[in-house]
């Protein structure tokens, strides 16, 4: 049961209303998580434009998606793994390359170095070691493209706290946590 009240789109007003047309335009609907962090329209905005942001990085929607499972399995937010998940799925990546994700594992040896930055940005809170970013560089990555994995990470990092503090109830299909994950 969720923690917060959630806003009545049909309801809204003013800026809230705004930003709850802009997602249902988007997507079609509103995610619980959208009508529970519309309570704050500085929050919702300032969440929907880093994401937007991010849409249109030099990133490739695979990364994007993948370090988006990680940093919520990471988290431990189901909710945030089920979104993120579906979201995902519906960009192109298959069940096993979700369950690959949630390990930092990927197919592509460009995505798993990015995996492998964020497992270690998460871990140790941004004191990522200079070889660290080597690896991520030798791998390809542009320093615009760090830049843009850092703030990938850091989006999921705000959609799993909200997701934990809110408590949404879960309207995507539930995803299934990988074996490896403790």
């Amino acid at each position: 049961m969720p923690r917060l009240n959630s806003v009545d789109p049909d309801g809204a007003t003013g800026k809230t209303k705004e930003l709850l047309d802009v997602v249902r335009q988007r997507t079609g609907r509103i995610p619980n998580m959208v009508r529970l962090m519309a309570n704050s329209p500085a929050a919702l905005g300032g969440y929907l434009n880093l994401a937007t942001a991010l849409a249109g990085s030099t990133l490739s929607a695979e990364v994007r998606d993948s370090v988006a499972i990680l940093v919520a399995t990471d988290g431990e937010s189901d909710y945030t793994l089920a979104a993120v998940s579906a979201l995902a799925r519906k960009g192109g990546l298959s069940d096993d390359d979700i369950e690959r994700a949630q390990r930092a594992q990927a197919r592509d040896p460009r995505t798993v170095a990015a995996l492998r930055f964020s497992e270690n940005l998460l871990e140790k809170r941004g004191h990522v070691s200079p070889s660290e970013l080597d690896t991520l560089m030798e791998a390809g990555f542009t320093d615009g493209e760090v830049a843009e994995i850092v703030a990938t990470v850091v989006l999921n990092i705000y959609r799993n706290y909200f997701n934990l503090v809110a408590k949404p109830d879960i309207d995507f299909p539930v995803a299934n946590r990988s074996a490896a994950i403790g």
